[in-house]
């Protein structure tokens, strides 16, 4: 059969155990590109590539990071179709082109870096355009890549991970990876109703402790700035309302409900540049297309009405 005609490892059925419960494979490209040249992979102008999707919070991390750094003009950057099939991400033409290797899936991107990859292919990936190798696919990884591995190349000062906030923030990580960033998922592909209502509570529980640390703060860890840990959790909460309640059943209350994540997910909406790297419609897109074991017949809903731009007064709040 040609590459357009194989069948790639697909969907979740790989991550998930017998007992219902959904496990998230690992990541296994895990280089680092450097600004001291100590690793493989020298910052360089030009020389590396990210491969994203526009629909998937893990990926928007690293469209973010590259934003906020304002590596614009050092790493190109270009996406797939939000709407994946059995043969994974695709190149499909017009604005999800591949202008680097000519592509067709982003598949030939793994297969090129390791022959015979058979695990699910995911997005980001950090491509070095010279070698024509993944550097890294692991979405927290290439985010403070981008925050520290490019130097004086990097337009901004901005900081996502200070040295002085790094155990704070990586406590906060851990909380809202496995529980919320994780955890809609967990919720969203259990196979039992007993691993579903687990998944859930603890979901909106871990939602009610953020609210209630973010009454009294404007930044998950005080500091001027947002840092990765905000953009961590901003990338699900912009999808909460948008799809996840609906389509992963993540219901008890959305996150308009919740009077400081609300203000919290506007405030962070409405940083310079973020609004334009959000895109409703092919997240719901990707989510409602995607999954038919969960939505079989592919019907996208029209709504919700997201407005991200109504004030969210909380400049008032203490760093």
């Amino acid at each position: 059969m040609s590459h357009e005609e194989t069948p790639r490892p697909f969907g979740m059925g790989k991550e998930l155990t017998q007992d219902g419960a959904f496990k998230r494979q690992v990541n296994q490209f895990r280089d680092a590109v450097t600004a001291d040249g100590s690793s493989d992979f020298p910052a360089e102008a030009g020389r590396y590539h990210l491969y994203i999707s526009w629909a998937c919070p893990w990926a928007h991390r690293a469209a973010i990071g590259r934003h906020l750094k304002g590596l614009e003009d050092v790493i190109s950057m270009s996406a797939v179709d939000p709407v994946r099939d059995a043969r994974g991400w695709a190149f499909t033409g017009g604005e999800y082109t591949d202008p680097i290797n000519g592509y067709k899936f982003l598949s030939e991107a793994y297969e090129a870096t390791q022959a015979g990859f058979d695990q699910r292919v995911t997005v980001p990936v950090l491509w070095d355009k010279q070698t024509g190798v993944i550097v890294n696919n692991e979405s927290s990884e290439v985010l403070r890549i981008l925050d520290s591995g490019f130097g004086e190349l990097a337009q901004t000062k901005v900081e996502l991970y200070p040295e002085n906030l790094r155990t704070e923030i990586d406590a906060v990580n851990e909380l809202i990876y496995e529980r919320v960033n994780n955890g809609v998922y967990k919720a969203g592909f259990a196979t039992s109703q007993t691993v579903y209502e687990s998944e859930v509570t603890t979901l909106f529980d871990t939602l009610d402790i953020l609210d209630d640390r973010l009454s009294q703060q404007r930044w998950l860890v005080p500091n001027d700035t947002p840092t990765e840990a905000d953009w961590r959790l901003f990338t699900t909460l912009v999808r909460f309302d948008c799809v996840y309640v609906g389509h992963f059943k993540c219901n008890l209350r959305r996150i308009a409900d919740y009077p400081n994540l609300s203000g919290y997910l506007r405030d962070l909406y409405q940083q310079p540049g973020i609004a334009e790297l959000v895109r409703f419609q092919e997240e719901k897109d990707h989510y409602y297309k995607t999954h038919p074991m969960i939505n079989p017949n592919g019907i996208v809903p029209l709504g919700p009405i997201m407005d991200l731009d109504s004030p969210h007064v909380r400049e008032s709040l203490g760093a």
